[in-house]
């Protein structure tokens, strides 16, 4: 096995958000990589230390890694016959016009990878995909007859933390053919570091490994949706879902982690996840399975349409015309990711129904522009307020959780604040002589 103080030279096919942080955290280990995309201006703003994308600490980390020499970028694939590892991070999107995953970035950068590889090579799926890809890409990885071999490798990051999530990961998981040892000890010296600190791992066979990435998504947004179906319930009740949710999170089977009813989840993984394990299973004949996870997504979808209904109720019926205000537009805080945004989305919807909508956000501002230039922009939450008829807190970001009523009272034209987050402290805001709203509290 190689031992805990030999580099490795890794390459790292697909330089989006996964793998430059992959290949940036690999060379902050130590080993030698080389990050391969045929985006070049991509590969370009790497290369001079600015991700296309917000990540808190990546920018550092690209900058130590390249000036060390132990991290270039490349956008041609044959850089790659200098590693000896080989992680696949490229983008498994929502195929067009269903619910299965679009494999073709997957497969043609395996195809691309064949003519470079030699004998000992490790090829490293990172990629979410369909349980069943991992088995069908070893034997084209096997049938180049070179002698490199295949594993699966899947990935936790969060955005906001992926940096952390991947140097320091909570758990390990190697998806190895049966009897490979080697593809368990090339993997043991990747991570030799997070080894040595503790972290557990788990090696099992590929289908389980794909089946982890999947399954931890698939159960953390039923718990969202399960909050925010009692979300629903409490709001035909007059009961509080907050306090609801503090209840039942002491009990240790349950937890209070991801209990917080709001918009629900969105961004570029947890959607297309569940929509792609729900069309896989429906292709193993198990569909009835997965039949829960379509009312997982129901729910989730259904609170972009309540968080409308409410600003649309604040207002007497009636948002044609009037001037609201939108805090946050990335999916999450401590991102500028807005694939499916439950923010943005509820922007839109009110700029559809005639609303002058006014929109703001810490990092996501051009990212939303680029999807939806008709809505106006702002830097701040207190030029968002101005005049504004209500103000919606969309994405908590902790500017907007921490914000003092007083900074928008006198720049606002009514006093309304719809909490999309259930984020903020609703005794403050109303003692400030605001109506507070947020979804399942009276």
């Amino acid at each position: 096995m190689t031992s805990l103080s030999t580099p490795l030279t890794i390459s790292v096919i697909g330089c989006g958000y996964l793998g430059a942080v992959h290949a940036a955290a690999m060379a902050e280990l130590g080993h030698r990589v080389i990050g391969i995309d045929v985006d070049k201006a991509k590969i370009d703003l790497l290369a001079a230390g600015r991700p296309p994308f917000y990540e808190p600490g990546l920018p550092e980390l690209l900058t130590s890694a390249t000036a060390s020499g132990r991290l270039t970028f490349s956008t041609d694939i044959a850089a790659a016959a200098e590693a000896t590892v080989h992680f696949v991070a490229v983008g498994t999107p929502q195929r067009a016009g269903s619910n299965a995953a679009d494999l073709t970035y997957v497969d043609a950068a395996v195809e691309s990878l064949l003519p470079h590889l030699s004998e000992g090579d490790l090829v490293v799926g990172k990629s979410t995909v369909p349980v069943g890809t991992a088995e069908r890409l070893a034997a084209v990885v096997s049938g180049a007859g070179v002698g490199a071999t295949l594993a699966w490798n899947p990935e936790f990051l969060r955005e906001g933390f992926a940096v952390k999530d991947t140097i320091s990961p909570d758990r390990l998981v190697y998806g190895v053919g049966e009897g490979d040892e080697h593809a368990e000890s090339v993997l043991d010296a990747v991570y030799a570091a997070a080894l040595a600190a503790g972290t557990p791992k788990v090696v099992t066979g590929y289908a389980t490994a794909e089946l982890v990435k999947v399954s931890a998504n698939a159960f953390l947004a039923t718990k969202i949706s399960f909050i925010n179906a009692m979300a629903e319930v409490a709001e035909a009740t007059g009961a509080d879902v907050t306090q609801l949710a503090d209840a039942i999170g002491f009990d240790a089977r349950i937890g209070r982690r991801f209990l917080n009813a709001g918009l629900g989840f969105g961004g570029g993984c947890l959607p297309k996840d569940i929509r792609g394990f729900m069309a896989r299973a429906e292709e193993l004949g198990v569909e009835q399975a997965l039949s829960f996870l379509s009312e997982v997504d129901s729910i989730n979808l259904r609170r972009r349409g309540r968080m409308v209904d409410l600003a649309t109720e604040v207002l007497d019926g009636d948002v044609s015309g009037k001037r609201i205000a939108v805090l946050g537009l990335a999916f999450k805080p401590d991102s500028d990711d807005v694939r499916d945004s439950p923010a943005l989305d509820v922007a839109v919807r009110l700029a559809e129904l005639g609303a002058i909508v006014v929109a703001t956000d810490p990092e996501a501002v051009e990212t939303s522009r680029a999807r939806h230039p008709e809505l106006t922009y702002v830097s701040t939450a207190v030029e968002a307020a101005q005049d504004a008829d209500v103000v919606l807190l969309l994405t908590e970001w902790k500017q907007y959780r921490d914000l003092d009523p007083a900074e928008l009272t006198s720049v606002v034209s009514g006093r309304a604040l719809l909490d999309g987050r259930n984020c903020v402290n609703p005794v403050v805001w109303r003692e400030a002589g605001w109506t507070y709203r947020a979804l399942g509290r009276p």
